[in-house]
């Protein structure tokens, strides 16, 4: 299987909406994506990753770079343990600290494969929030040091 990392276009949105809506953990509840949310994601107040293997997008990121704010990262779950997620980390990271940015910070589940992923990546627990989620950050001066996937 070859696997490809780019960056996202609007033209991938239903793909990328297809693998947010298959994921186990962190699932969407209560909040509804519209195709526009994704577009201004990737257009306007950031950039998006994507991994295709064999021309199927199984995981994308996006960061804001307005606000610092990871805003995505999934990765379907019959391709995860693969790596892909920390390709898709690695490149949304590189890219926002290369913008300027000294702070970002994303939120997540407790008890979840994300808490824990992020973790090993670097990320600080900062609270615990009223929704139930994890406060986390990651500033420049503390991020390890990444592979080269800048995309």
């Amino acid at each position: 299987m070859s696997s490809m990392l780019r960056q996202a276009t609007r033209a991938d949105v239903p793909m990328m909406h297809r693998v947010r809506l298959a994921v186990h953990e962190n699932r969407l509840v209560s909040l509804v994506l519209t195709p526009e949310d994704y577009i201004a994601a990737i257009e306007t107040s950031g950039r998006g990753w994507l991994v295709e293997v064999d021309g199927e997008v199984v995981g994308f990121s996006i960061g804001n770079i307005d606000t610092g704010n990871i805003w995505a990262l999934f990765v379907d779950p019959g391709h995860e343990g693969r790596g892909y997620g920390k390709r898709l980390h690695d490149a949304m990271i590189a890219w926002l600290f290369s913008c300027g940015l000294e702070r970002l910070w994303l939120t997540t589940g407790p008890q979840t494969r994300a808490q824990c992923f992020y973790e090993r990546a670097g990320w600080q627990f900062r609270e615990l929030l009223p929704s139930g989620e994890i406060l986390y950050e990651l500033f420049r001066a503390q991020a390890p040091a990444l592979e080269s996937s800048r995309a």
